[in-house]
């Protein structure tokens, strides 16, 4: 795995896909069930979020499930389509 055509980001895909897929801490993890929870509280489907937010709904389904990584400015639309302060997630 020391190609050095290939570099660091080969290094990289390799070494996280061979490991378990979970490389989120406790606390990331408890943002995502708030996130979901929430979804649910309000009484919106992953669709009914991704068309408020002009994306597919498979955008909403990878956050929940942890396989694509939240950033700030997204958890705040997130948090104006749920009612709820960023702090309620964080």
């Amino acid at each position: 795995m020391n190609n050095p055509v290939l570099g660091l980001y080969h290094v990289r895909i390799y070494t996280l896909n061979s490991m378990n897929k979970s490389v989120y801490t406790k606390d990331y993890k408890e943002i995502i069930n708030r996130l979901k929870q929430a979804r649910i509280d309000a009484g919106l489907s992953q669709q009914a979020v991704a068309d408020k937010l002009g994306k597919p709904q498979s955008y909403i389904s990878k956050i929940e499930s942890g396989e694509r990584r939240l950033d700030v400015a997204e958890l705040k639309k997130l948090s104006e389509v749920y009612k709820k302060p960023v702090s309620y997630f964080i």
